[in-house]
């Protein structure tokens, strides 16, 4: 009897051990410790024993059930909580295929400004940058912008306070530049501008390019030639130019810069209003006002400077015909690039 309960309790503790669900832990103890186990019966002969065998069977009978009954008990335990992390979290089928996940975009306006910083970099060029938020000295004052100027009235910036503008245009890096070094300088300075504006060829934040150079030398026919170097790298080597006289405070003389129609080729569409050419930039010699602004001797040095409206370039490039797609974040638009 003795070495029978010692083998029942081997036998029991291994299928309560390796038990995987609370149904067959329940049936392990079922059939050792319950009313009809295998342990059970042989206790219930220890009465029919000898005196001096009963008492030290009892004693073995009852540490071999309450070995089993707490190996249920911490088996038990375990299975619980097992089954709760289970039913909390679904199981994870290893065969299924992955999510996918979306590749994300280059937005066209990114595309348009980094294409032209690597043409005008390829040109010696550095790139330049400058607050958004303006002073009236650096966004009109020093860009010789008098005070009665329309440029100044509120229908035309954003004031965030009387010194303060959102502003205009890129040309106040123009400014801070020069102050900071000496000539020669040739910089390329692409970034947000802002104006009250707002239809399908407007918006109140858009993009601009600022470049400019100035050396002891420079000409009205280096920044043509720039000009028309970086038309034929960004329109293609069959571009063509032309420049009409224009005004600016900031430069003298001033001119407009048109592309014939890369559309129509010049014969004339809806997209450049049947002239067969297309307004690009504005651009002049550096005004000798600014260079008296930033402390540079305007009768050593001469410069060229030019802004380029980078939103119609991109509007251009990929056939848009309203300014607000490219910032109203429409995925349906975006991914299309």
């Amino acid at each position: 009897m003795e070495s029978e309960l010692e083998r029942l309790e081997k036998q029991a503790v291994l299928e309560i051990e390796t038990a995987e669900s609370l149904d067959e832990l329940k049936a392990a103890r079922a059939k050792y410790v319950g009313r009809k186990g295998s342990i059970t019966a042989i206790l219930r002969q220890v009465g029919s024993l000898p005196d001096q065998d009963r008492k030290e069977m009892g004693r073995l009978g009852n540490r071999v059930k309450a070995t089993v009954e707490r190996e249920v008990k911490s088996r038990e335990s375990y299975l619980a909580r097992h089954e709760e992390e289970v039913d909390a979290e679904p199981a994870l089928d290893v065969t299924l295929p992955g999510y996918p996940v979306p590749l994300g975009r280059m937005h066209p306006l990114t595309r348009i400004i980094n294409e032209i910083v690597e043409i005008f970099t390829g040109m010696g060029f550095e790139v330049g940058t400058g607050p958004e938020v303006e002073t009236d000295h650096y966004n009109f004052v020093s860009l010789n912008t008098p005070k009665d100027h329309p440029a100044r009235d509120m229908q035309a910036t954003f004031f965030v306070s009387e010194e303060l503008v959102l502003r205009t245009q890129t040309s106040p890096v123009q400014v801070r530049t020069m102050e900071r070094r000496k000539p020669p300088v040739r910089i390329i300075a692409p970034g947000k501008v802002y104006r009250p504006d707002l239809d399908a060829s407007h918006s109140p934040m858009f993009f601009q390019a600022e470049g400019f150079m100035v050396d002891e030398g420079v000409s009205f026919a280096d920044l043509k030639g720039t000009i028309d170097t970086f038309a034929r790298a960004f329109f293609g080597e069959e571009a063509d130019t032309r420049f009409r006289p224009s005004f600016f405070p900031f430069t003298e003389p001033s001119a407009e810069v048109d592309v014939r129609c890369v559309i129509c080729k010049g014969s004339g569409c809806r997209t450049c209003s049947q002239k067969g050419w297309l307004e690009i930039a504005g651009c002049g010699m550096i005004h000798p006002a600014v260079f008296d602004a930033v402390g540079y001797d305007y009768e050593q040095y001469t410069g060229f400077a030019f802004g380029v409206g980078l939103d119609r370039l991109t509007m251009l490039r990929y056939r848009v015909d309203d300014i607000r797609l490219l910032y109203e974040n429409d995925l349906r638009f975006l991914e299309q690039f």
